[in-house]
């Protein structure tokens, strides 16, 4: 509580530092981050009341010269009551803020984050939601986000509730974001660990309802449309996830890249045996193929070699075949000059 009530004193007593920007015609240096403290009639009918300041409503707004309506930009106020300022405690609400944060800049999607911030809608009552998301919008450093100047109302809101009146979270906030148009609107109970989401269907037309549809969760996991991330219950704690990777936080992120260079080490080891048990591999597998080749040159040049005998018998005449008593005998197409005689005829004097 000492806390929260030093940080409602330090926000009331800083003077902003913003200075104008493309994105806001209406954002003049000379702005001083704090209420008048007196009621203000403008021309137009617009009456500024510092108890309960609210933005012109659009009639009103329309009507206004520039100057003015760069008047009525600056004297609302920058700092939020007591009452509106989130209850759930700087690290929950700073660690959500900073993953979506980082996540969005890593990607390069043009979406406005704050927490805290005051919102001013035409006509009605401030409130200061505990993560709002804008998108398609310039994310430069706000006092305050007032809808007709910025020319664009919020499209998701998260709210978390600890402690005190539950009901202005379930019931009061789904009717009146509704209501002013909210596109999502997600509710997390920290003490009784429940998510609710909810989103405005599409009316007829095609132009959106103002009344919630209540989403119901696939897989344990809501999905946000604005966002493009899923949220769940991680524990005690409501997490993003972009796909199945969940969002890291400033300090989950410092604990991994303090862990890498141990990690790192341990990689470099476990190459070393990978490249030493490659390289034992590849040498049986250079001596493999190298007795494959031997063996293939043996097999060529013996078998070379029993082709080149074939060869050399083939080319040997048939004629030099000996007979059984040593003389040469003609077997192929030899000419004789009178009929082969039968043994019987042959004296026993020329046998052999």
């Amino acid at each position: 509580m000492e806390r929260i009530f030093a940080e409602a004193i330090a926000r009331l007593t800083r003077r902003p530092t913003s200075t104008p920007t493309a994105a806001s015609p209406y954002r003049q240096p000379s702005r001083v981050g704090y209420a008048p403290p007196v009621v203000q009639r403008l021309p137009t009918g617009y009456v500024f009341d510092p108890a309960d300041p609210r933005a012109p409503a659009l009639d009103q707004w329309e009507h206004m010269p520039l100057d003015e309506r760069a008047r009525v930009v600056a004297m609302l106020p920058a700092e939020v009551p007591l009452e509106l300022l989130p209850n759930e405690g700087d690290p929950h609400r700073k660690a959500t803020r900073d993953a979506l944060d980082g996540f969005f800049r890593r990607s390069g999607r043009k979406i406005y984050l704050s927490s805290g911030l005051a919102v001013f809608y035409p006509g009605e009552r401030r409130f200061a939601p505990d993560l709002l998301a804008v998108t398609h919008v310039e994310p430069h450093e706000r006092t305050n986000w007032v809808v007709a100047a910025e020319g664009k109302g919020l499209d998701f809101v998260l709210e978390v509730h600890v402690a005190g009146d539950r009901g202005k979270d379930e019931k009061t906030n789904v009717e009146r974001y509704a209501r002013l148009g909210i596109h999502e609107y997600v509710y997390f109970d920290r003490t009784r660990l429940r998510l609710a989401c909810y989103r405005l269907p599409v009316g007829a037309g095609g132009a959106p309802a103002r009344v919630y549809e209540r989403l119901v969760p696939q897989a344990g996991r809501f999905a946000s449309s604005v966002l493009g991330l899923d949220l769940a219950l991680d524990g005690s704690r409501l997490r993003f996830f972009s796909g199945n990777a969940p969002l890291e936080d400033g300090d989950e992120m410092i604990a991994r890249l303090g862990s890498m260079p141990d990690k790192v080490i341990s990689g470099q080891e476990e190459a070393e045996r990978l490249a030493e048990e490659f390289a034992g591999k590849l040498a049986d597998e250079q001596r493999r193929r190298e007795d494959e080749q031997r063996r293939r040159e043996d097999a060529e040049r013996q078998l070379a070699a029993a082709l080149a005998e074939i060869e050399r018998l083939k080319q040997r005449p048939s004629w030099s075949h000996p007979t059984r008593c040593g003389a040469p005998r003609r077997v192929e197409g030899a000419a004789s000059a009178s009929p082969p005689s039968s043994p019987a005829d042959t004296p026993p004097s020329a046998a052999c």
